[in-house]
């Protein structure tokens, strides 16, 4: 069985869904499509596989109908970053659609030579950052300001003034740290009661999600 299928079959009975639905799956395409550390393209043909599926129970249970499931590998790729791909209505339809992240968001070495990336597209958390290197709004200044930290201390530094800034670790670095492990012990996913009300069944309809 390949990864993305495991990665599926895996989704699929964490929330508890019917194995024999996994048979509605049709899953295209092979190889790397993202070049990225993780497993990008698996994810991505998985989770919207998945979510397809979900719907497609949602159906069977409204209308006793079995839909089939087909997710391409390069479609799903393209999905998981979409913002790439996005058209603008603008005065020269030729040009580039605006940048998505602010002049001083990404990756900067630090003094330890580790690295940090910023998030500072809303505007208090780059005028924060700005106020903790004390210096201009520009990368250079950015970036020489921070070869006078340790990665570790600039992130500590910024999440007390409740900025956005994470060091960047390696999976067993990532393992170990306390957020680490305690993301580790969260579900994949939760469903939680907001209020009481009796359950309401759903009527029969031409698509799976009408209605709701």
């Amino acid at each position: 069985m390949s990864q993305v299928n495991e990665t599926l079959q895996w989704l699929w009975q964490h929330v508890g869904g019917d194995p024999s639905a996994l048979r509605s799956v049709d899953l295209r395409g092979s190889g790397v499509v993202l070049p990225s550390s993780f497993a990008v393209d698996d994810v991505a043909q998985a989770t919207i596989a998945a979510t397809g599926l979900a719907a497609a129970e949602v159906f069977r249970g409204r209308s006793g109908t079995t839909q089939s499931v087909t997710v391409d590998r390069r479609h799903a790729a393209a999905e998981f970053r979409s913002e790439r791909y996005v058209a603008v209505a603008r005065a020269d339809p030729s040009a580039p659609p605006p940048q998505m992240w602010d002049k001083i968001a990404g990756l900067y070495r630090t003094r330890d030579d580790r690295w940090v990336r910023l998030h500072t597209n809303f505007a208090h958390h780059r005028d924060g950052i700005l106020a903790l290197l004390q210096c201009q709004n520009d990368r250079d200044a950015v970036q020489t300001a921070l070869l006078g930290w340790d990665a570790e201390t600039f992130e500590s530094a910024a999440a007390v003034r409740n900025l956005v800034v994470s060091m960047t670790r390696s999976p067993s670095e990532w393992a170990s740290h306390p957020q680490g492990l305690a993301v580790a012990q969260l579900s994949l996913l939760e469903i939680s009661r907001i209020g009481d009300a009796p359950p309401m069944p759903l009527p029969a309809s031409a698509r799976p999600l009408s209605g709701v």
